[in-house]
C-alpha cells in the first residue's frame, strides 16, 4: 500500500466543506461498537443487507425465514466457505462467489464492483434481499459490504463504517481496510492517494 494513506488522505467535498479520509488507526475505532457484540449468524446491517458466517450460509431454513434472495460469499472456494450454485440448487437463491482470503497481504479491491454489482441487482428487486457471508462475518464479508455502500449508496467510508457497526460488529483486516481506504479516496476526492 501506498503510504501516503497512513496521515489521512483530504479533498474538497462537493457540499463545500472538506472530507478526509481518516486514518487506519481512527477507522479502527468505529468498529466493535454495537452493544453486547454480535452473537448472531447474520445481521441485518443495512435495509435488505445481512452480513453472516459460514452456518448462516450453509443453513438453508433461515436464509428462507428471513427471505434471502441472493447470496454474495466472500470465501468461496473448496479451502474456504465451499456452498456455491450447486449449494442453492434447490432453492430460489441468486448466487455469486469470490474466491478471497482473509490475509492482509491479499488484494480484495478487484472485488468491491462486481461485489456491489451484485448487491445491486438483487436489490432492485422490491423483494430482494441478500446475505454476504464469509467464514466468521467480520473481515472479507464486510468489506465488500462497506465497498457497496461507499460505491452505490454514495457513502463514505466512515458513514459506512457506522452503519454497519450500528447492527453488527466487524473487523476488516488492516490490508483490506487500507484498500477501502483507496477506494475512499477514490470515490470522493475524485481520484486515488498521492
Amino acid at each position: 500500500m501506498p503510504r501516503g494513506l497512513s496521515s489521512g488522505t483530504s479533498c474538497d467535498g462537493t457540499n463545500g466543506g472538506r472530507y478526509e479520509t481518516p486514518p487506519a488507526s481512527e477507522l479502527q475505532r468505529l468498529m466493535w461498537t454495537k452493544k453486547g457484540g454480535s452473537n448472531n449468524h447474520m445481521d441485518e446491517v443495512y435495509p435488505r443487507i445481512y452480513i453472516g458466517d459460514m452456518y448462516a450460509a450453509k443453513d438453508k431454513k433461515a436464509l428462507q425465514s428471513h427471505l434471502i434472495t441472493h447470496v454474495l460469499n466472500a470465501a468461496d472456494g473448496k479451502y474456504n466457505v465451499n456452498t456455491g450454485a450447486v449449494f442453492y440448487r434447490d432453492t430460489k437463491i441468486t448466487y455469486f462467489g469470490v474466491e478471497a482470503f482473509d490475509m492482509a497481504s491479499f488484494d480484495i479491491s478487484p472485488f468491491f464492483y462486481p461485489a456491489a454489482n451484485f448487491i445491486n441487482n438483487a436489490l432492485s428487486s422490491p423483494t430482494g434481499k441478500v446475505l454476504v457471508h464469509c467464514a466468521m462475518g467480520l473481515s472479507r464479508s464486510s468489506s465488500l459490504v462497506l465497498g457497496y455502500l461507499m460505491i452505490h449508496e454514495g457513502l463514505t467510508l466512515v458513514q459506512a463504517l457506522k452503519a454497519v457497526s450500528e447492527n453488527r460488529n466487524v473487523c476488516p483486516n488492516n490490508g483490506f481496510l487500507e484498500q477501502l481506504r483507496a477506494l475512499d479516496s477514490k470515490l470522493h476526492c475524485g481520484g486515488g492517494p498521492r
